[in-house]
């Protein structure tokens, strides 16, 4: 997943799989790093 305030790829431990409000699928998880939310729009 990708980190916008590191600007970087990282690897997560446990991503979250979510549906959003438009019902399309997504995962949630916290960057290691910086501890801001991360989201992958479209990931199964």
């Amino acid at each position: 997943m990708y980190c916008v305030k590191c600007r970087a790829k990282r690897d997560v431990d446990n991503p979250e799989h979510v549906t959003m409000k438009n019902g399309k699928p997504a995962m949630k998880a916290k960057c290691p790093v910086c501890g801001t939310g991360m989201y992958k729009i479209g990931a199964k």
